[in-house]
């Protein structure tokens, strides 16, 4: 497995991590066992990161997390947490928290959900309004300082707040959506955390999906998946945003590779300071996104791409008007 450092300040691991939000509702019904499996399969081809929320099924995805490590070496892994997002019991989103006094008990029931007696990085999902950045990065170095957490990331924050949280403590890296046609971080975003050292986990590589080359019109059935609320897969805007999906389709079986690893490869080809964090929910998908590292895209192979598919191609914001709202990396 190829392996990449998250920054100045972070961890070597793996040129792929495993996102686990899929497993727990999210994108609708998941399979226990083949979730288990696939978290296994991981492991066993290389790769040491492992992304989580804790409110990600409300805790089922730690739980289920800490399940599929059992009789793993602790140090054969690295866990990579989320915390802040508040749910009610339908599911519905709440808003943010994190007061120092909150970021302390999430990360305590974390440990016992993932059974585990620390975590590598720990970052708030989100900024929270009404909480300034320095306060939740103190709560967290509080707990670095007392052996719970190695190191402090972040998640869809902006340039400001970037720079505000590392003034406290170094920050590991950056949680945060970029694919082919999600690419606002390249403006500031990117930029002041290849000038502070800090390294990049993206998420959305193939945008949930909908620039894998597996997505169709009647996928969104489950009213537990959240892209039925997506922008991106309504409308006109899904059929302008499929239609881009066939045009990559072109380039990646000119190529000899499916869709999606051209998309992945082509985030990978963005810096060795980003590691795409793969979604997959299944081994299948697993080992075709597995097969991206073994794609080299040369000056003409990108250009090709962002031909094609230009910063501003997609159709419609990657989340909702209240998921959009609560971006600090949008404004």
């Amino acid at each position: 497995m190829q392996q990449r450092t998250l920054g100045k300040h972070g961890p070597q691991v793996s040129a792929l991590g495993l996102g686990c939000m899929g497993m727990s509702g999210m994108y609708g019904a998941a399979d226990r066992s083949e979730s288990i499996a696939t978290i296994h399969a991981a492991l066993d081809a290389g790769i040491d990161l492992v992304d989580t929320g804790d409110f990600y099924g409300m805790g089922h995805n730690e739980m289920l997390i800490g399940d599929a490590l059992v009789g793993r070496p602790r140090d054969s892994y690295r866990l990579s947490v989320k915390f802040g997002a508040q749910r009610g019991p339908a599911g519905d989103w709440l808003g943010y928290d994190a007061r120092p006094a909150a970021v302390k008990t999430a990360l305590a029931y974390t440990l016992q959900r993932l059974r585990t007696d620390y975590i590598d990085i720990y970052r708030p999902a989100r900024l929270d309004p009404k909480v300034p950045i320095e306060e939740t990065v103190g709560a967290i170095a509080d707990l670095v300082k007392a052996g719970y957490v190695r190191q402090l990331g972040l998640s869809e924050v902006g340039a400001n707040t970037i720079r505000r949280a590392h003034a406290v403590m170094p920050v590991a890296d950056l949680q945060i959506e970029y694919s082919l046609i999600s690419r606002g971080i390249e403006t500031a975003v990117l930029p002041a955390c290849r000038e502070l050292g800090i390294g990049i986990t993206a998420y959305g590589v193939l945008s949930r999906g909908l620039i894998s080359g597996h997505w169709s019109r009647d996928q969104a059935t489950d009213a537990r998946d959240f892209r039925q609320h997506s922008p991106r897969f309504q409308g006109d805007n899904l059929a302008h945003n499929l239609g881009l999906v066939e045009l990559l389709r072109e380039l990646a079986e000119a190529r000899g590779v499916s869709v999606a690893q051209l998309a992945i490869a082509w985030v990978l080809a963005r810096g060795d300071d980003i590691v795409p964090l793969i979604g997959a929910r299944s081994r299948t998908r697993l080992h075709e996104a597995l097969g991206a590292l073994d794609v080299t895209l040369g000056a003409d192979d990108l250009a090709a791409i962002e031909q094609a598919i230009p910063p501003d191609a997609a159709a419609g914001e990657r989340y909702n008007q209240q998921g959009m709202a609560s971006l600090d990396s949008e404004r």
